[in-house]
């Protein structure tokens, strides 16, 4: 029967590749993902000014003709995000199916696989005790 070797430790203290800093000033400088945090916001408040401003500049009135003569008069500004929010519901309904599917297989993947119980297939081994004392 192979060796295997030894776990890993879970704590990460106990870990022997984790070296804590040596000076103080090191344990108290911010984190390598705080500049990528703030970064992150510039670029969320960037993009709402954009659309805050597309949508300032786009309030005029558009007819939008639907089947039978029946139109609908809209700001413009709203019959974009009326658009853009039927693909994206259209969008996620065609994925649906494939993320469960992908999630499922997953999580067989991930599951163990129950070990074959020779007993219950009618086989018995030599060092076990026949079922019911046959």
């Amino acid at each position: 029967m192979p060796t295997r070797a030894p776990p890993l430790p879970k704590r990460p203290d106990t870990c022997p590749f984790v070296t804590r800093p040596q000076s103080a000033a090191l344990q108290f400088a911010l984190p390598l993902g705080a500049g990528v945090k703030y970064l992150s916001w510039l670029l969320k408040a960037a993009i709402f000014f954009t659309v805050f401003a597309f949508a300032l500049n786009n309030q005029d009135a558009v007819r939008l003709h639907f089947f039978f003569g029946t139109y609908w008069d809209a700001p413009l500004v709203l019959v974009v995000l009326a658009a853009l929010v039927i693909g994206l519901a259209l969008g996620v309904a065609v994925m649906l199916p494939l993320w469960l599917r992908a999630r499922r297989s997953a999580r067989l993947a991930a599951a163990p696989e129950a070990a074959p119980n020779p007993a219950a297939a009618g086989r018995v081994g030599l060092d076990e005790t026949p079922p019911h004392g046959i």
